[in-house]
């Protein structure tokens, strides 16, 4: 398969917050939105940049966040441009902290955060010299 892209599917309690969250803190912008039959939504899609895409969706009550189980099974990782930009624009969105952004030994910049159901993103850019 030569053109392969892997999109993730993240699963929240509360979908209609996270897309408003995930708008504010990393400047996310919704593409669609598909709402039950109680007109919350249910499966929605956003992109962070041209071609960068999330899927995100409600499975409904039986479902737990990463937040209430206690634990998570995957980290999402991001390169964007400006990794100190978007880890100020975060934290302003209430973001928690799990890492300062940081000059990595293999050379890019990172910085981590949770979003409020508790899914781990951690955002980077590699290092060059302008920077």
């Amino acid at each position: 398969m030569a053109n392969a892209t892997i999109t993730p599917y993240l699963l929240y309690e509360d979908l209609g917050a996270a897309l408003d969250w995930l708008a504010r803190a990393f400047g996310c912008r919704e593409i669609l939105r598909h709402a039950g039959p109680d007109g919350k939504p249910v499966h929605a899609e956003m992109e962070l940049d041209e071609g960068a895409r999330i899927l995100m969706g409600h499975p409904g009550p039986q479902y737990r966040n990463p937040k209430h189980l206690g634990h998570r099974t995957f980290n999402l990782y991001v390169r964007v441009e400006d990794v100190d930009k978007l880890f100020e624009r975060a934290v302003r969105a209430g973001a928690e902290v799990v890492e300062q952004p940081a000059d990595q030994a293999y050379g890019e910049r990172r910085c981590g955060v949770d979003d409020p159901e508790g899914h781990r993103w951690y955002f980077a850019h590699p290092l060059t010299a302008g920077r």
